[in-house]
């Protein structure tokens, strides 16, 4: 029999992810796919696998699951509190979850989205060459409980136990950005209060997008809202009608009015999706010759995440049995809870 994943308990916002489905923009439909994309990356890194494989993205919060058969496991993004049976385990990093055993994932601690990445991948069907659930578009929804999702050929069984340093992505900062389109619809002082500008992440927002609150009052533009509609893309920022910016994401349009004061970079896309309602932002523009090297450099980076993978860190005193546990250099420090590697 196939292993399989069964959810027991979800979120509101819990669906199946991947990368997404490019080249259907004339069609209506945009990419969708992963908030955080480079969470999928992650993963990937740390159960040593495809970063196109599928996994469950869970927004805000997450659920209870179990596994039919011994199943890797990893976990990413969103930083959210992780059991198995009633003990923690460590975020971003890769655990064994033996069948029959409870996995119960809680609210975000920090960032939005948090990834449950599977040794195999999530096998759900494909629909337009994609496992990934777009609710905008009517493909798929969000899991149930009583749900069970199939798992590809894990390549790797067993091997479980690492871990990655956390990407600062979570809590708000910097984000860079390239002008786009209609930039010059807005004058020179408008576009420098907007770089000077600290904006707050407001409550309302989803995957098609997500909303910035200036800190005084919002931005004009010569153009107001008379722009023909046309292609907008994840990462555009729109100026809405009260001059207030939206940032739009995986799941976004493919086609709007507003004008764009600019285009966040992918590479710092992760952060506007996993900043919390609250959270403090800033945008920067930079030149398009700056943005391309950005982005050749994060490709590289995320290619050689395996490279970064270190043994989890484990605490002696909560080890039943220490001769089972993979120790490093004899001896650990730390607090997070862990299972015996096979």
């Amino acid at each position: 029999m196939t292993p399989a994943l069964i959810v027991h308990r979800a979120g509101p916002g819990v669906t199946v992810q991947d990368l997404g489905r490019p080249g259907y923009l004339a069609f209506g439909l945009s990419r969708g796919g992963a908030a955080d994309r480079l969470a999928l990356a992650e993963g990937a890194a740390l159960l040593s696998q495809d970063d196109g494989l599928a996994a469950i993205e869970m927004a805000g919060i997450g659920g209870e699951f179990e596994v039919t058969a011994d199943m890797r496991i990893a976990l990413t993004g969103a930083v959210m509190r992780a059991t198995i049976d009633g003990s923690r385990i460590a975020w971003n990093g890769s655990h064994l979850l033996a069948a029959g055993q409870r996995l119960s994932i809680g609210a975000a601690e920090s960032g939005s989205y948090g990834y449950l990445h599977l040794g195999g991948g999530v096998a759900a069907a494909e629909r337009l060459a994609a496992r990934s659930t777009h609710l905008a578009a009517g493909l798929d929804s969000v899991l149930s409980p009583g749900t069970r999702l199939a798992t590809g050929p894990d390549r790797h069984p067993g091997a479980a136990g690492m871990t990655l340093d956390a990407d600062p992505r979570f809590e708000g900062g910097t984000v860079r950005v390239v002008p786009s389109l209609q930039t010059e619809f807005f004058d020179p002082g408008e576009i420098a209060r907007f770089e000077a500008d600290e904006f707050r992440r407001d409550t309302r927002g989803n995957r098609m997008g997500a909303r910035f609150l200036p800190g005084g009052e919002g931005y004009r533009n010569e153009a107001g809202l008379s722009v023909i509609s046309e292609v907008i893309v994840p990462g555009d920022i729109q100026i809405t009608g009260d001059g207030t910016p939206f940032v739009l994401l995986s799941e976004c349009q493919t086609t709007g009015g507003y004008p764009r004061i600019g285009s966040v970079l992918p590479a710092d896309l992760p952060r506007v999706a996993q900043a919390q309602a609250g959270a403090r932002l800033k945008f920067r523009f930079v030149p398009l010759e700056e943005a391309v090297k950005v982005e050749r450099l994060e490709q590289a980076r995320r290619k050689g995440l395996r490279r970064a993978l270190r043994p989890l860190i484990r605490d002696p005193r909560s080890m039943a049995d220490l001769l089972s546990y993979q120790l490093i250099s004899g001896a650990t420090a730390g607090d997070d809870l862990e299972r015996p590697l096979p």
